[in-house]
């Protein structure tokens, strides 16, 4: 019976080593109109992909803007890159970046109005990711 729990221990003791050190998954929903909050949302997105986070974005509202190929910010300091620069920073270092099912037909735009790898967010999916284990939320 006590090696039984000794045993025990170790396994737990291991599994949950594992499960800190595994990537976190990142869900980001940025709404926010204002340039430094999209901005800011774009910076802490990289540093999450940078230490080895799986990142997902939904845009939507005024944010929905920033996945429009014509839409062209104004630049942010210190490093003069705008929250779409940052955007495509993260696409291309694998980011999911979505636009919500809502925005397409409420600003009167079509899915080839996007900018290329965006894609609009089907509910039921999104749903699902936001809630398995492990995914942390945030808002912008």
């Amino acid at each position: 019976m006590k090696h039984t729990k000794y045993v025990l221990a170790a396994v737990m003791s291991l599994s949950l080593s594992a499960f800190a050190q595994s990537p976190s998954e990142a869900f980001f929903n940025v709404t926010s109109a204002d340039n430094q909050s999209q901005g800011m949302a774009m910076v802490l997105a990289t540093q999450m992909v940078e230490q080895k986070a799986a990142v997902r974005i939904l845009l939507c509202g005024p944010a929905g803007q920033l996945a429009l190929k014509t839409y062209e910010p104004a630049a942010l300091k210190p490093r003069n890159v705008t929250p779409k620069q940052m955007l495509a920073g993260l696409m291309k270092a694998g980011a999911t970046v979505e636009v919500c099912a809502l925005y397409l037909p409420n600003a009167e735009r079509t899915p080839a109005d996007l900018t290329e790898g965006v894609t609009v967010a089907k509910p039921p999916e999104v749903a699902a990711y936001m809630l398995k284990p492990g995914v942390k939320a945030f808002g912008f």
